[in-house]
């Protein structure tokens, strides 16, 4: 099928209709009312399409769960600021009940940043928005806007959910180092899959990724303890198998799945993914 997936915001609008979906559930476990419009046509055309995105929409579903609770445990505690890397169509500010004195900034590519906005444009977020159009990949950059940010907050938490698996081993190590340099960036949650898991991505909806230049590399062997050295030690780390689980969001096969127990620590050859936090150390 020809550029099915275009480029990496096409990824972004196929992952809102699965927020889309499980919002418009009576039982829904979070609700983004702008899920469907900011995936679009072409969103739908993609999640129809990939059947194996399909068939495990519960992932996206258990990935957002396990991110809103995290970023509302952090409020919880008085972090002052939440920096959200490759934000995508994340509307989380809109949609969260969050305090209004909160800094939330997000940081994507131009094209993205505008889109988003002229979608949202009569909406107001609940708390204090930025929107950065950056590429992340421009160190010197992103370098300067860590610097300011790390300047302007005591306590924040840095969010990048469903960035670092499209990033090789080396990106992964200087984006952690940048990050952990600035002491007030305190916590990091981002989503991680085994080695295991990647090579079953990569068979199944490795081309279609590919084709948009965005194939899913990033599954350290060393699992979590991959981050250590770059200044981050882990804290703890939730399945979304196991989240799914909970959240009644399995068929009755990928339940009895659910039911083994998973490995902790390196997971190999095992098909783990996960919300891991992180605690900088620097």
């Amino acid at each position: 099928m020809e550029s099915l997936i275009r480029n990496i915001a096409d990824t972004a609008r196929w992952v809102a209709i699965f927020r889309a979906e499980e919002s418009e559930r009576p039982d829904a476990v979070f609700r983004d009312p702008y899920a469907r419009i900011l995936a679009g046509e072409r969103g739908e055309q993609i999640a129809n399409t990939i059947e194996f995105g399909k068939k495990n929409s519960w992932s996206f579903v258990a990935r957002t769960f396990l991110f809103d609770e995290f970023i509302r445990q952090h409020v919880e505690q008085r972090y002052d600021m939440i920096i959200n890397l490759a934000s995508g169509l994340d509307t989380r500010p809109y949609r969260m009940n969050l305090p209004s004195s909160l800094k939330w900034i997000e940081v994507d590519l131009p094209e993205m940043i505008s889109y988003k906005e002229t979608i949202l444009a009569g909406e107001k977020p609940n708390c204090l928005l930025q929107k950065v159009q950056m590429d992340l990949s421009d160190r010197k950059a992103r370098l300067e806007l860590f610097n300011q940010l790390g300047n302007k907050s005591d306590n924040a938490l840095i969010v990048a959910e469903g960035l670092i698996g499209y990033l090789d081993n080396e990106e992964v190590g200087t984006l952690a180092k940048d990050l952990s340099e600035q002491k007030s960036f305190k916590r990091w949650v981002f989503d991680l899959m085994s080695p295991g898991l990647l090579t079953m991505v990569q068979k199944e909806m490795g081309s279609f990724l590919k084709e948009a230049n965005a194939p899913l590399q990033f599954a350290p062997e060393e699992g979590e303890d991959f981050f250590l050295p770059y200044g981050w030690k882990h804290l703890e780390s939730k399945s979304k198998l196991k989240t799914a689980a909970v959240l009644k969001r399995l068929s009755d096969e990928m339940m009895a799945y659910a039911a083994y127990p998973e490995p902790e620590g390196p997971r190999g050859s095992f098909p783990w993914t996960g919300a891991c936090l992180f605690e900088n150390i620097n």
